[in-house]
């Protein structure tokens, strides 16, 4: 018997602000390269020095909030849900590495649980392929 094959969807910057009310410099997701829709999405934010978190975290060390990880993570999820939740929460949150101006910082994030309204999905950040976040993030569909 074959197997089930499932659409596999990309989208780009244009395409990303059709689905998230985000602006700059709120946006924090650059592309989703990889997407089926109710399972998983991955996709990247390419950080520059000219971020303006970088100016004051932390003054010659500067390195990507941890918050806004998370959130990066979160706008990753849009493509999965097809719809930006109007309640989100994060549990069992692991920051394991900083992240950096030049990075790329690649993000994973899998639906986990659909029940009703209410979505679970498990998220993970990574630059060069090091795990710097990860995170088990509820959402809320509207």
């Amino acid at each position: 018997m074959p197997e089930e094959t499932k659409e596999v969807l990309s989208f780009d910057t244009m395409q990303i602000m059709e689905m998230i009310p985000h602006r700059f410099p709120f946006l924090l997701v650059d592309r989703i390269t990889e997407c089926v829709p109710g399972k998983y999405a991955r996709g990247y934010k390419n950080l520059t020095m000219n971020e303006q978190f970088f100016q004051g975290h932390f003054p010659g060390n500067p390195i990507m909030p941890g918050v806004l990880q998370l959130e990066a993570m979160a706008q990753c999820s849009a493509p999965i849900l097809m719809t930006m939740p109007e309640y989100a929460g994060v549990d069992g949150v692991r920051f394991k590495n900083i992240v950096r101006p030049g990075d790329r910082f690649d993000i994973e994030v899998e639906l986990t649980k659909v029940k009703g309204p209410i979505c679970k999905a498990h998220g993970v950040g990574k630059v060069d392929g090091k795990v710097c976040v990860e995170a088990d993030m509820t959402f809320a569909l509207k």
